[in-house]
């Protein structure tokens, strides 16, 4: 079973995959709404585009969290202990996110309504920064002793690459939240959608594509090359799509360049894990950091179970959800008067 934690590796990446690309659209439709110039039924519109879906993407990085604890505990003990300051701050975040999504309707006043816009915009800005800068950091590599513990103060983690991850995957979203709304909704908001798709398409994607050249400098593989070579042709795709009116081919498109990219980053950073900047002699690898093969056998045969159901509940809720919006089918905003006294 020495291949268990090669496929282990290969399900975390794909889960973190599944994340951008779910969670993306959502996060960039709740920077768009918080710190976005919008009228109050815009935000109600575009709200109810990610209402039934946004919860449920959240899964996620939960699954891949607990994926990386079962599979690598020394992967996950490294990462976790060294970015805890900011992992708390995306999870405060994230709270602050879904507790604005839940009552900015229920606000009374146009203040409180602002200021819970206002949580959800950085909510979903920071959790976006956050979790570039965590996979940025899992890519190109914190400074971790021989025992893997952090070495630095408490914001060594806040590097370059850090950076570039978090502005990577917050102009990700940013992007595919645009396309998302092209495919989503009707009227004006589509037809604004697909101009800032038009125009920023290459620049919104150009982060990531850095980041994914940033590790290939570090780890040649001639596999990832491939990957990104893929990555830049669908970006391509996704953009003359785009202006030819073909509004699902080039949100698809723009997937696949995401996918592309982040395989390539990952099948360059294989067999490290989490390598370290101060020597690479203590890196973590898919076989130093690993559980062992009995572990890594009974969760490959709970998730060959439990990951076809949750991928097909997905799949059917988005389908269930999968007409079109406009502002008219958006109801004027009323008080409603409680019955208890």
């Amino acid at each position: 079973m020495e291949w268990l934690p090669t496929l282990w590796f290969i399900v975390i990446a794909i889960l973190w995959c599944g994340y951008l690309f779910l969670e993306g659209f959502d996060l960039g439709v709740g920077m768009l709404i918080g710190l976005g110039k919008s009228t109050e039924k815009r935000k109600r519109l575009l709200l109810n585009t990610i209402g039934p879906v946004w919860d449920g993407n959240e899964v996620w990085p939960l699954t891949a969290g607990g994926a990386t604890f079962a599979a690598f505990p020394h992967w996950y003990a490294s990462l976790f202990s060294a970015l805890y300051i900011p992992l708390t701050i995306v999870l405060i975040a994230l709270i602050f996110r879904a507790v604005a999504i839940e009552y900015r309707g229920k606000a009374i006043t146009a203040l409180t309504r602002k200021a819970w816009d206002l949580a959800l915009g950085l909510g979903s800005l920071i959790a976006a920064f956050g979790v570039g800068a965590m996979l940025a950091s899992t890519t190109l590599g914190l400074p971790l002793n021989e025992n893997g513990d952090r070495i630095g103060g408490a914001f060594a983690w806040l590097t370059w690459h850090a950076v570039l991850g978090g502005v990577a995957v917050v102009a990700f979203c940013w992007i595919h939240a645009l396309a998302f709304l092209r495919l989503k909704t009707d009227g004006p908001v589509r037809e604004e959608a697909g101009k800032l798709v038009g125009r920023w398409l290459p620049v919104a994607a150009l982060p990531m594509l850095l980041w994914a050249l940033w590790v290939l400098a570090n780890n040649n593989s001639t596999f990832a090359w491939v990957c990104l070579a893929l990555s830049v042709v669908a970006l391509i795709v996704a953009g003359v799509m785009g202006r030819s009116g073909k509004e699902g081919k080039s949100f698809i498109a723009l997937g696949v360049m995401l996918l592309a990219a982040v395989a390539a980053i990952f099948v360059a950073a294989y067999p490290v894990v989490l390598p370290s900047t101060l020597d690479s002699a203590f890196d973590l690898t898919v076989d130093n950091a690993s559980s062992t093969p009995y572990t890594l056998k009974l969760m490959s045969i709970v998730a060959a179970f439990g990951v076809p159901l949750v991928l097909a509940y997905q799949a059917w809720s988005y389908w269930v959800f999968r007409k079109r919006l406009r502002e008219e089918h958006i109801p004027e905003t009323h008080h409603v008067t409680s019955i208890v006294k």
